[in-house]
Order: structure tokens, then C-alpha cells, then sequence
């Protein structure tokens, strides 16, 4: 049986696309579904961005590119990372495109010259010929969510090398530049983490009228009261010095609630409560505000607990905790909402190999 839920409410999802294109109009809106719709599906995820007015979908590699032709024949599909001489055909054959940076231009495939203006990771950084069939040309910008000035010099840069081929879409702004660098927003943008509802500043995401899509639920497996003196948890990270009621959770860091994130907060029963102790890999515990039963809901993300706050405690950016949640259909239940805006349930793809369930229309239904 599983110990947790995960939502994934796609409903939000087209909410954030819509409030994203009005946003950049009228350059169109790609959405960016590598890693796995940054661990939230990339195929309905995807289908729902399309379903919302996103023009391509951008992933990484080939191989996730290849996964999203299966279900999805018809949209624009282009790869943002580097590709390898040996996948050019098999790119060709599922009518991809293909960015390069670096290297020969393969031919009879669309391709997206990627200049390196500042990241400092790969593209060119001297554009040259532009052969004939290149279609975009692009663009990274390495500081968009903390410093607009060096993201406006990246810019610039690009526009000057780009000018005499300004007949070609040109494509610089990621989220933050987005939602921050309008004058970066040019004939596209490439948005990933704001359609999930994740804030790239690590900020509240409904400062800048997003919605988070995913959701995770527990409860509570175990409550007892601890005498002074007494602990829970390996290596008793956690003694009490009253007495203290403590619940635990059936959920670890095998599932992606990571070990770093003792002294988080989790809602329980709707109030929030540390977590205390040691995570370890199938459980953790909370420090209770008194007795409560067993079965008590326990909400690990959502509304009140946004991600942003448990990167905060880690140290981290919440893409890192999003990508790295793991669905086990073994242990974990998946449910997704709003698979078809007219009602209907849409064909889709098991997100991540779990045994999803879904619901429909654009309900919100108990989701962030």
C-alpha cells in the first residue's frame, strides 16, 4: 500500500503557461519538460503546456525527446543539450531539433546556434556562418535570478552578434529573465521551472502570479510520548527535555525527503510542526503540538509548505528537491488532476514508472 500521495495538478499548470504567454506576448511561450517535467511528468505535463497555448516543448537529451514523440506526434520538439554525431539520425527520423554550440552543423535537421555570452559552459562564443538550416539562434543567461545587470550585458552581447540575422527567432530568456528582463524576451522564451509554480528567485511563487502544481501528502504512522531524557531517531539527534508527543511519518530520504531536511516544517492536521531527529531512509519524525491520532494528515508540500521554504533549509534551490522526488509506485500513490481542460481523460504516459491516477477536468481539487 502506498504511505504517500503525490499530486500533480495540471489544472495550475495551464494557469501558469496562460499567466507566463500574457506575460511575454507576443513572443511565444517554449516549455521546458527535461527531467521529467523537472520530476512532475514530462509528458502530461507537456501535453498540458501545449493544451495552453505553448508553441514547443524543450527537453535535454535525444532520449527525452524520443520518450515525448511517442505520445506526443505532433509539436516542436527541441533539444537544449548537446548531441552526439551517433543521434543526428535518429533526430532526423523523429523530426527534432537540435541546438549546437559547439562543432560541425549536422544537416537536413533543424538546428539552434547557442552562443556562449557568459555561462561559460558551452556554445560558441564567435557566430560565423549561419548555414541554411539553421532556424534559432540562442542564448543562456547565468545570473537572471540574481543579477540583472550581468544578464543585460549577456544580452546585449547577443543582440550585437546576432543583429545581422534578426529574420531567425532569437531566444535568450529563461524564467527568471521571463518574469525580470522583458527586454529579453525577444521572439521566444524558454520557461521551465515557473510552470511548475516554482519561484526561480526562491521567493513565493504568488508574488509573481503562479500556482504550484505539485502536492505531497502523508500521515501520520505512529505517535508516542516522550519522557525527558528520551530520544527518537538514529544516532538520538532528538532528546526531549519535557515531555513531548512525537509522530512519525512513513516517509525517507528514498522517497526525496532528504536527510539534510531536519528542523523543516510540515503541516499536521493543518498546523505547522518541526521535524525532528534524524530522516532516515522510510520515516522521519515531527515534534507534535500534543496528542493526535494516528492516520492524522501530514502535508510535506503544498499550500502553506511550498518547496522553496525546505530548499531554504537544505541550502539548496527547489529544482534540486522536485527532480529528485521519487514516485515508487511501490510505495508511493500518484495522482494527477486535469489531464483534458474539455473534461475528458487524456491517454498519457506513467510519470516517472509510477501507477498514476487521474482525475478530470481542471479540477484543483485538494491541490496546491
Amino acid at each position: 500500500m502506498a504511505r504517500s500521495e503525490v499530486t500533480i495538478d495540471l489544472a495550475a499548470l495551464r494557469a501558469n503557461v496562460r499567466r507566463l504567454s500574457t506575460l511575454a506576448a507576443p513572443a511565444e511561450l517554449w516549455a521546458v519538460v527535461k527531467a521529467d517535467g523537472y520530476g512532475h511528468g514530462a509528458v502530461d505535463c507537456g501535453r498540458a503546456a501545449l493544451d495552453a497555448g505553448a508553441t514547443t516543448l524543450c527537453v535535454a537529451t535525444v532520449g527525452e525527446a524520443l520518450e515525448l514523440r511517442a505520445q506526443l506526434p505532433e509539436p516542436r520538439l527541441l533539444v537544449l543539450g548537446p548531441t552526439g554525431a551517433a543521434d543526428v539520425a535518429t533526430a532526423r527520423e523523429a523530426r527534432l531539433e537540435l541546438t549546437v554550440g559547439d562543432g560541425e552543423v549536422p544537416v537536413d535537421v533543424p538546428v539552434h546556434l547557442k552562443l556562449d555570452t557568459g555561462m561559460g559552459r558551452w556554445g560558441t562564443r564567435v557566430l560565423g556562418e549561419v548555414p541554411a538550416n539553421v532556424v534559432g539562434l540562442m542564448t543562456h543567461f547565468a545570473t537572471s535570478d540574481t543579477d540583472l545587470d550581468f544578464a543585460r550585458g549577456q544580452l546585449t552581447r547577443f543582440l550585437e552578434a546576432t543583429e545581422a540575422h534578426a529574420g531567425l527567432t532569437r531566444h535568450t530568456a529563461n524564467s527568471a529573465a521571463t518574469l525580470r528582463l522583458p527586454e529579453a524576451r525577444l521572439d521566444a522564451v524558454r520557461c521551465g521551472i515557473a510552470l511548475y509554480g516554482i519561484s526561480p528567485f526562491g521567493t513565493d511563487a504568488a508574488d509573481d502570479g503562479l500556482t504550484p502544481v505539485l502536492g505531497w501528502r502523508s500521515e501520520l504512522a505512529s505517535v508516542r510520548n516522550l519522557a525527558p531524557g528520551q530520544s527518537t531517531g538514529y544516532g538520538r539527534r532528538f532528546v526531549a527535555t519535557e515531555e513531548t508527543w512525537i509522530g512519525t511519518v512513513p516517509v525517507g530520504y528514498a522517497d526525496g525527503f532528504r536527510r539534510g531536511l531536519t528542523g523543516t516544517r510540515v503541516l499536521v492536521a493543518g498546523e505547522a510542526c518541526e521535524v525532528v531527529g534524524t530522516v532516515s531512509m522510510d520515516a522521519f519524525a515531527v515534534r507534535l503540538p500534543g496528542k493526535l491520532p494516528v492516520g492524522t494528515e501530514v502535508t510535506l508540500v503544498g499550500a502553506g509548505v511550498p518547496l522553496e521554504a525546505h530548499a531554504r533549509v537544505l541550502g539548496t534551490i527547489a529544482y534540486e528537491l522536485a527532480t529528485g522526488l521519487r514516485a515508487n509506485p511501490a510505495r508511493t500513490r500518484r495522482l494527477v488532476q486535469g489531464l483534458s481542460p474539455e473534461g475528458g481523460l487524456s491517454r498519457s504516459s506513467p510519470a516517472r514508472g509510477a501507477s498514476n491516477v487521474r482525475t478530470g477536468p481542471d479540477s484543483v481539487g485538494g491541490s496546491p
